[in-house]
């Protein structure tokens, strides 16, 4: 017992237990209830029905009999007014012939004769009916079998059960749907004891009956003996109408059921099948039901409610992604402004310091060319620390979009020669601008343009091949102008191309660095770039290793109005 678990059982097993229990069992029960108590109420009515037919029987018998005597009776009260015996045998002649069925009417003298008669006609199955004249004679009326068959089953000409007409010593006087060997069976049966005018039951099948009824006057016996078709079509068929009845609402009652758990167990699945991937993490899984007239109002509710609660953990689940990625990028940007403050603050602080220390010694004599000299390397390096204080001011403005620009009307070939002067180019390259004078104005930040192209052309001499120019080009395509820096260099990964405007990322890393810089120059001209409406775009091919694109709105007439 220590080691018996209890399996909990599906759904679908469930209701089929459910189903068994509450629908098939019952209804077989019911079935076979049913089908006893039809047995019994049939077996009953054919009890009672073979009573009353044999009842019947012996009604039509007795009238038959009555009206016979009746007849004669007044052909005997007519003969006593012929005293002519031609003449009462031509009467009874003539009147045989008006009787249906009668053979013949005569007079016989006594008992006797009547008896030899009476037993004459028994054994050639005709009817022997008398009625006694004043003189102590008889008058006798011999009747074929067919009018007593006639009038006895005129009511009974379509009922399905067998009935035997017989004289009280066992001689069959008529029948209906007579069938030898059966009769023979059903008088094997019979008591030896009758009771008299008294319908009773007897034999040994249940659903088959058989009733006898004893008569004195006239002295015969009926049996209404029930058929096994009769049987078959009350009972056997009402049975089997019954069971097939119950069978055809039991499977309507499993298909509805199985139809309903279908649809149920399908719409149970999807909610399984989503708690699941919200279990592994697939937060924008929605639940779809297959909805019907079958599909509960409770599954349709759990479903929206879930679709509902999983978006809401999707959305916190992208919110809280973006803020890893914020948290990371804010990481890197510590280590990057670390790394930054360490690499190009250093320097020119040493130098200033070591350059003031040396200007500061009164233990030796400094002639006054290394003072300019040391002075000229302290103001160097004092503008490279602010350039880089700027640049790093700036980043908040960039990203907070709160950069302010002064939009006016500029002219680049000014802005060109400009950038060109301020551009720090110790290897003295050469600087190549392909800009006519009367090239159309810009809408920009003049300040700022110059700020972005000194930044561009800065980049651009850092890492071109030694010996080899910078080469500015500049076009105009409907309302804008191009201006492209292009310089030769080795062919820049693209991967590398599309973070170059992310903050502190430089083209050399840090183990590898040849070039002074921040890694801020990019992201800074470009974020000015778009202060100022405009658009770049970096690209790299064989023939220019480096290619910034400056997209920037012309200036219209309406322009100037403004």
């Amino acid at each position: 017992m220590g080691n018996f678990h209890f399996k909990r059982l599906k759904i679908i097993e469930q209701i089929a237990i459910v189903v068994c229990l509450a629908v098939i069992i019952p209804m077989t029960v019911c079935g076979f209830i049913i089908s006893n108590v039809n047995q019994q109420a049939v077996r009953s009515q054919l009890r009672e029905t073979a009573k009353l037919t044999a009842n019947m029987v012996s009604d039509e018998i007795d009238f038959f009999s009555t009206t016979m005597k009746t007849s004669l009776q007044q052909v005997s009260d007519t003969l006593k007014y012929i005293p002519n015996t031609k003449e009462r045998q031509r009467y009874l002649s003539t009147v045989a012939k008006n009787f249906d069925n009668c053979e013949r009417i005569e007079i016989v003298k006594n008992k006797k004769e009547y008896e030899q008669l009476h037993e004459l006609n028994k054994t050639n199955n005709k009817v022997t009916i008398s009625s006694e004249l004043d003189n102590g004679e008889l008058l006798v009326a011999t009747y074929t079998l067919s009018e007593l068959r006639d009038d006895v089953f005129r009511s009974l000409t379509y009922d399905p059960r067998q009935i035997y007409v017989m004289t009280n010593d066992g001689q069959l006087i008529t029948g209906h749907n007579y069938t030898d060997s059966v009769f023979k069976e059903t008088l094997e049966l019979m008591p030896k004891t009758l009771k008299i005018d008294e319908p009773v039951i007897f034999g040994d099948t249940k659903n088959q009956p058989i009733v006898y009824l004893k008569k004195l006057d006239p002295p015969i016996t009926i049996i209404v003996n029930t058929t096994e078709n009769l049987t078959h079509k009350l009972i056997n068929k009402n049975r089997a109408k019954i069971i097939w009845s119950i069978i055809f609402a039991t499977l309507i009652i499993i298909l509805l059921v199985a139809l309903y758990t279908y649809y149920l167990y399908i719409n149970i699945r999807q909610l399984f099948k989503g708690i699941i991937a919200i279990s592994k993490g697939n937060y924008e899984r929605q639940i779809r039901l297959l909805t019907t007239a079958f599909t509960p109002h409770e599954i349709v509710f759990l479903a929206f409610e879930f679709n509902r609660m999983a978006g809401e953990i999707h959305k916190s689940y992208i919110q809280l992604k973006q803020n890893n990625i914020e948290l990371k990028q804010l990481n890197e940007f510590r280590s990057n402004l670390i790394d930054t403050v360490s690499h190009e603050l250093r320097t020119p602080l040493t130098s200033i310091q070591g350059y003031t220390s040396r200007l500061m010694r009164q233990d030796i004599t400094i002639d006054e060319e290394t003072k300019q000299k040391s002075l000229r390397i302290i103001r160097d390096q004092s503008e490279r620390l602010k350039h880089l204080i700027e640049d790093l001011l700036t980043i908040p403005d960039i990203e907070g979009m709160k950069l302010r620009t002064n939009i006016e009307s500029v002219w680049l070939p000014e802005v060109m020669e400009t950038a060109k002067f301020l551009a720090k180019n110790k290897e003295h390259k050469e600087i190549i601008i392909n800009m006519d004078e009367n090239f159309p104005n810009v809408i920009g930040d003049k300040s700022r343009l110059e700020q972005v192209f000194v930044n561009l052309v800065e980049n651009a001499l850092k890492y071109s091949y030694p010996e080899t120019a910078i080469i500015i080009d500049c076009d105009v395509t409907e309302d804008f102008a191009k201006i492209y820096v292009k310089n030769k260099c080795n062919i820049i990964p693209e991967d590398k191309l599309t973070i170059l405007f992310d903050k502190f990322v430089r083209l050399d890393d840090n183990t590898t660095r040849t070039t002074r810089g921040t890694g801020l120059g990019l992201f800074i001209v470009k974020g000015l770039i778009e202060a100022m409406h405009g658009k770049i775009t970096l690209s790299s091919n064989e023939e220019y290793g480096f290619c910034a694109e400056v997209t920037l709105n012309l200036v219209k007439d309406e322009d100037l109005l403004q």
